[in-house]
């Protein structure tokens, strides 16, 4: 048993030296000017009068980076609305995680339910 032990430990180390010294190998071949593939196509370089001068808008569904003030979160309970988890996918009508979750929004509870959310179970 212990011979069977050794043999598997030098097959993984074996394996592990391979795998560590086979990238280095590989960038160095497709860096030499010989063994590029011409068939390959070739992506252009971005010009600078491409490149898009706006930023991107995110939509107004989702979260601000900023957490919600308490403003914003008795606003939002005075309009009936519910705090959505968007990485557990439940909803919070109240309760200790209503706002305070660190992925979600506020949105109506048939918005909630219409995007496949389940309600928090208490």
């Amino acid at each position: 048993m212990n011979h069977r032990r050794k043999l598997i430990l030098c097959l993984l180390a074996s394996c592990l030296i391979v795998t560590i010294g086979i990238p280095p190998i590989l960038a160095s071949a497709q860096t030499s000017s010989g063994t590029t593939n011409s068939s390959a196509p070739k992506a252009a370089p971005a010009s600078p009068a491409t490149t898009p001068t706006t930023p991107a808008t995110t939509p107004t569904t989702t979260k601000s980076s900023a957490a919600p003030t308490a403003q914003d979160i008795a606003a939002a309970k005075a309009s009936g609305k519910v705090w959505v988890n968007t990485e557990s996918k439940v909803y919070h009508k109240s309760g200790r995680w209503y706002g305070e979750t660190k992925q979600g929004k506020f949105m109506t509870e048939s918005e909630a339910k219409a995007a496949g959310y389940k309600e928090a179970q208490r």
